[in-house]
């Protein structure tokens, strides 16, 4: 899983990524394809 400050580029890089908000974070996750994970800060 990367950290990154900003996410809206990483959710362009697949048709399935979808952000998600838990527990006060963002994450991007990907259920084709598991490998596009991501949480901000």
């Amino acid at each position: 899983m990367k950290v990154r400050n900003s996410l809206k580029s990483l959710r362009t890089r697949h048709r399935d990524n979808k952000i998600v908000r838990r527990k006060g974070r963002v994450y991007i996750i990907n259920k084709t394809n598991s490998r596009y994970k991501a949480r901000q800060g």
